[in-house]
Parts: structure tokens; C-alpha cells; sequence
């Protein structure tokens, strides 16, 4: 696909997919949620990470209720099942970690498109908007789902209720994102944290994505078993072998990701 709407950068086992539609700050249309649905894919299967972010103030503003002539007669059921959700559960099902790099505002879809994502990492001038209700909407793009877990179900209802701006201190204090990192210094910590995961034991980070995400699904003795289960692969792993021995060696581990 030749991405209109995105870019896509490959850096040493990094794949960087970039929302570029800065003059309406990221807003999602038909197009650019295709392309992030492609990139996303093809950069699972290529890539030991994948980063996501945006150009300019934003890292995206939600739908963009431009792109049709009339945005009181969008089908939003229609555009959700057909369009939201292959996007989203892309980044779900991509088997290596997915960090958003949340550069600037994150708002509606947008705020929620960066909390279905593994990891959030965000300058400390970004913010969150659950916007939906300032137009008579409910959260969607996974925002229902995401909120109550990484918040609780008090802060999530006031999120979704009030639409207030959550800074991005206040996300980290709450653990709504994993981290905060002055604008200065934002762009060398995400890079940072992705050049770890793309230079480390990738096997088991797929691994780690897959049994936390299958723990809101599973009582206790299932959970247990599926550790057991995917413990055992990874432990076969050329990766676990050479942290065993690197370990024994008392050096760093060089990881091939298999």
C-alpha cells in the first residue's frame, strides 16, 4: 500500500508509523484508518516493535467530522464495526510490542486509539480528552474497555462524563500511560524504550503480550495453566539460552529475537 495519510520508518527491528495529516491534527478518516490497519499488520510480521505517534501538536484528534459533507448523517455503527475495529484489534493481535509515542493531544478516538496500544509513553505538554459527550457521543474505539482497567471505574466514568482534559501528569499519577518525559527529552526516551524492546528477547516479549491480555478473560487456575503453557516455548527458545548463559558469563546478552 503507498501510505497518503501515514509513514512508516524502519530503524534497526523498529518499525515507526507516523499519523501525517497535521492541519487537522491526526483527525481519523476512512483512509488514514486503513492505512493504519495495514501498517500496523505488515509491521508485526517485519518488525520486533512497532511505534506509533504523530505529526506536529497532535498525536491525534479523534474522527475527523470533516471528512463527510454532512457529519450528522455518518453511520457511526458502520464506521466503528468496519473500520475502528479492524484498527484497533490490529494493534491488539500484532505479536510484538506496540508502544504509543503520544507526542501532543490524544483526544476521543484518538486519546483511545493510544490506550489500546501495549505501552503509552507521552511528553508532558500532551493530554487526554474523552471529547465524545461535548457532541452527544459516548467513548468508543476501545475507550470503555481500556478505561475502567488501567483506571478504575470512578475515574473512568468522570473521564467519559466531564470530557475533561487529563494532562499528562495526572495519566501517569492515575496509571492510565506507563510514562511521562519532558518535551525536551521525549523523543530520545521513546526511542529509548523502543530500541529495548527491538533489541531484546522477542519471543518472550510476544509472549508477555499475550498472556496479560488474555488475563481479563481467564479465572485464576486457566491463567495459571496458559503461563505454564507458553513458559514452556519460551524456554525453548534460542533467546532464553543465551540469558542463561550470558547470565552465567556475567555479560550482556546479545538477542536475536527467536
Amino acid at each position: 500500500m503507498d501510505y497518503e495519510t501515514i509513514t512508516r520508518e524502519d530503524r534497526d527491528g523498529m518499525a515507526v508509523i507516523t499519523m501525517n495529516r497535521p492541519d487537522v491534527m491526526n483527525a481519523l478518516n476512512t483512509q488514514m484508518r486503513a492505512e493504519i490497519t495495514h501498517a500496523v499488520t505488515a509491521a508485526g510480521n517485519e518488525a520486533r516493535v512497532v511505534v506509533l505517534t504523530g505529526t506536529g501538536r497532535a498525536f491525534c484528534s479523534g474522527q475527523d467530522l470533516g471528512d463527510r459533507a454532512n457529519a450528522a448523517n455518518l453511520n457511526l455503527e458502520r464506521t466503528l464495526r468496519d473500520e475502528y475495529i479492524p484498527m484497533l484489534m490490529a494493534i491488539v493481535d500484532c505479536p510484538v510490542p506496540v508502544i504509543a509515542a503520544v507526542n501532543g493531544t490524544a483526544a476521543g478516538a484518538g486519546a483511545n486509539l493510544a490506550l489500546v496500544c501495549d505501552v503509552v509513553i507521552a511528553t508532558e505538554s500532551a493530554s487526554f480528552i474523552q471529547a465524545f459527550t461535548r457532541i452527544g457521543l459516548i467513548p468508543d474505539a476501545g475507550g470503555t474497555w481500556a478505561l475502567p482497567r488501567t483506571i478504575g471505574l470512578q475515574r473512568a466514568m468522570g473521564a467519559a462524563l466531564f470530557a475533561d482534559k487529563i494532562s499528562a501528569q495526572q495519566a501517569s499519577d492515575w496509571g492510565m500511560i506507563w510514562e511521562m518525559a519532558s518535551d525536551d527529552e521525549f523523543e530520545a526516551v521513546w526511542m529509548g524504550r523502543a530500541q529495548h524492546l527491538a533489541s531484546g528477547p522477542t519471543e518472550a516479549f510476544k509472549r508477555v503480550k499475550q498472556v496479560m491480555r488474555a488475563s481479563f478473560g481467564n479465572g485464576l487456575e486457566e491463567q495459571l495453566k496458559l503461563e505454564g503453557q507458553l513458559q514452556g516455548q519460551c524456554g525453548k527458545t534460542r533467546d532464553f539460552k543465551e540469558g542463561v548463559l550470558a547470565f552465567l558469563e556475567k555479560r550482556a546478552p546479545v538477542y536475536e529475537g527467536r
